[in-house]
């Protein structure tokens, strides 16, 4: 860890859990809703568990994980897409999601109208949306689909849009959760190269099942297992210990039961 000072962390969370309410019966909701004070009408599923995490301005970190672990859950806290149910949590700057943009477009509004919304949402003004459009577009490479309703778009499509959107925020912390994993391979290219040159000034949070990547664009990985870190420090190693859990260790389905992820 780096000997900065603490006014360098841009990302702090200190024993942050997230928990879903998981009803068993239609009508459980509404009783939650009406007598939760008296009991309640849920089984919580624990998600994330005693996260303690700093992340320092300019670093590139790297999240891996087994699906279901927890990897998407933490970035949507961080991106405050979603409330912590338990801990602390302290962001500092402007956040581009690459992870969630491109799901809340409006699908029936073009992908210009998607761009000023998009932009509005990121903290943009009108007329700096107006101003970075033409460049939006062109990263974008979707030619007159811009001007076409997003439910006509591919994955891909929107995919382009997204990132391009994000790239022209001016965002101090990038948060890219396997979205590019649906672009072309001429797509991800120019990602990453972006990816490259925002690095160098800005702090990357990436999670990805592409090991080779996350050893290239990070310089500290984070393994996160049923919730919790379970290792964080060097790329390399971080990936060794992960690789060989996955060899050693059983794929258990029981981790997405909510009676084995209560605290």
């Amino acid at each position: 860890m780096s000997s900065s000072t603490s006014s360098e962390i841009v990302v702090q969370a200190k024993h942050l859990g997230k928990a879903y309410q998981l009803y068993a019966r239609r009508n459980d909701w509404l009783m939650q809703v009406c007598f939760g004070w008296m009991k309640d009408f849920f089984k919580p599923f624990w998600v994330l568990r005693d996260i303690n995490l700093e992340v320092r301005a300019g670093e590139s970190i790297g999240i891996l994980g087994r699906n279901g672990c927890g990897k998407s859950t933490l970035l949507q806290v961080i991106c405050g897409m979603t409330l912590p149910s338990h801990g602390e949590l302290r962001v500092t700057g402007r956040i581009a999601p690459v992870l969630a943009l491109g799901s809340t477009f409006d699908l029936e509004l073009s992908g210009r109208e998607n761009v000023f919304i998009g932009g509005a949402v990121l903290g943009l003004k009108r007329a700096q949306i107006l101003k970075k459009f033409d460049s939006i577009a062109e990263f974008a490479g979707i030619g007159d689909y811009m001007e076409q309703p997003c439910k006509h778009y591919s994955m891909g499509m929107r995919t382009r849009l997204a990132f391009s959107i994000c790239a022209h925020v001016e965002a101090e912390i990038l948060v890219v959760d396997e979205a590019l994993a649906v672009g072309d391979a001429a797509f991800q290219r120019k990602c990453m190269d972006w990816i490259d040159s925002f690095r160098r000034t800005g702090t990357l949070l990436f999670v990805s099942h592409s090991m080779a990547e996350v050893r290239r664009l990070c310089d500290r990985a984070i393994w996160i297992e049923d919730g919790r870190i379970r290792q964080q420090g060097d790329p390399s190693e971080v990936i060794r210990s992960y690789h060989r859990a996955l060899l050693v260790e059983k794929d258990d389905v029981h981790r997405f039961s909510a009676s084995a992820a209560g605290e």
